[in-house]
C-alpha cells in the first residue's frame, strides 16, 4: 500500500516549527500526503506551510497551541474541522538539564505535561479514528535517553522512557487493527532543543561531537521504520550504546553518563 494510502489524507505533526517536527513535515508533505502543523510560533508555521504546498503540491494547515493548556485538544480539533488525520507525530517536547533539584517544580511539571500528558491524549484521540478505520500510523518521539538513566536529564529522561513505553505497548495493541506505531529514540539531533536545554555541543570534545545526527537521518530512519519496528534508534553509534549499556552492570551506564554530562554541561549547571 502506498504511503498516503495507508496514512493519509493529512498527517498532524506537533512542534512542527523548527527542528525534527519541521523535518518530519518536509518529508511527509515530499510523499503526498497533507500536513497539519502544530506549535506555539504561528508564522513560522504558515511559513513553513507556504514551503511546502509550492514544493510538493499538498495542502497545509497551520494550528497555533499550546499542548501544556487544558483544552488543547479543542484547540485542535477545531481548525482541523472534518479534516481526516491518518498520521499522527507526536514529535513536541522540552528538556532542562543540570541538577534536578536545582530546577524550578512548575517547569519539570510543565515538562511532564508537553511530554507525556499531550502525547497521550492526541494518541488516545486520534488512535481512535485509526482503529475504525483500520488503518494509520503514529510516531511516539521517545529518544535514547528513554532507553538509558541519564543524571543531569533525570526528567527528561524519564519522561522519555514513559514515551518509548506508551508507543512499543501501543505498537502490539494496534497491530491486528491496522495501526502502525512505533518509538522513536533519537540520540543527539542538530536542533533548538540544544538552545532550550542550555547546551552548547562546542563546547564538547570531538567524539561527543561526532555522534550528533541531521534532523533529515532521523526523519528518513523513523518513516522507514514506521510499519516495520515498535523502536527505531537511529545511527550506528547509538545502535551500539545501547547494546553496550545492556551488558553493563545496571549501575555503571548512568555513573558513566553523569560524568560525561557535568563535563558537557556549563559550569553553573555542574558545580558540585
Amino acid at each position: 500500500m502506498a504511503f498516503v494510502d495507508k496514512y493519509g489524507p493529512w498527517a498532524l505533526i506537533t512542534g512542527a516549527s523548527a527542528g525534527i517536527g519541521a523535518e518530519f513535515a518536509r518529508q511527509i508533505a515530499a510523499k503526498g500526503v497533507n500536513v497539519a502543523l502544530v506549535a506555539r510560533r504561528r508564522e513560522r508555521l504558515e511559513a513553513l506551510g507556504a514551503e511546502l504546498e509550492s514544493e510538493y503540491g499538498v495542502r497545509s494547515l497551520a494550528i497555533a497551541a499550546d499542548l501544556c493548556a487544558d483544552d488543547f485538544l479543542t484547540t485542535i480539533t477545531e481548525a482541523l474541522g472534518t479534516r481526516h488525520v491518518g498520521l499522527l507525530v507526536n514529535n513536541a517536547g522540552s528538556g532542562m538539564t543540570g541538577e534536578f533539584l536545582d530546577h524550578d517544580l512548575d517547569a519539570e511539571l510543565q515538562m511532564l505535561a508537553l511530554n507525556c500528558r499531550a502525547p497521550l491524549v492526541l494518541a488516545h484521540h486520534f488512535g481512535r479514528r485509526m482503529r475504525d478505520d483500520r488503518r494509520g500510523g503514529i510516531i511516539m518521539l521517545a529518544s535514547v535517553a528513554g532507553i538509558v538513566p541519564t543524571p543531569m536529564f533525570a526528567n527528561y529522561s524519564a519522561t522519555k522512557a514513559w514515551n518509548r513505553f506508551l508507543g512499543e505497548g501501543l505498537h502490539e495493541e494496534l497491530a491486528r487493527d491496522g495501526v502502525d506505531v512505533v518509538s522513536l529514540c533519537p540520540g543527539l539531533t542538530q536542533s533548538e532543543f540544544f538552545d532550550h536545554a542550555n547546551v552548547d555541543p562546542s563546547n564538547w570534545p570531538a567524539p561527543m561531537r561526532a555522534t550528533i545526527m541531521s534532523a533529515e537521518d532521523v526523519v528518513k530512519a523513523a518513516l522507514k521504520g514506521l510499519g516495520r519496528h515498535s523502536q527505531v534508534v537511529p545511527g550506528l553509534s547509538y545502535r551500539m550504546l545501547m547494546r553496550l549499556s545492556r551488558l553493563s552492570p545496571g549501575s555503571l551506564t548512568p555513573w558513566m553518563i553523569d560524568r560525561v554530562m557535568r563535563l558537557a554541561l556549563p559550569k553553573s549547571d555542574n558545580s558540585r
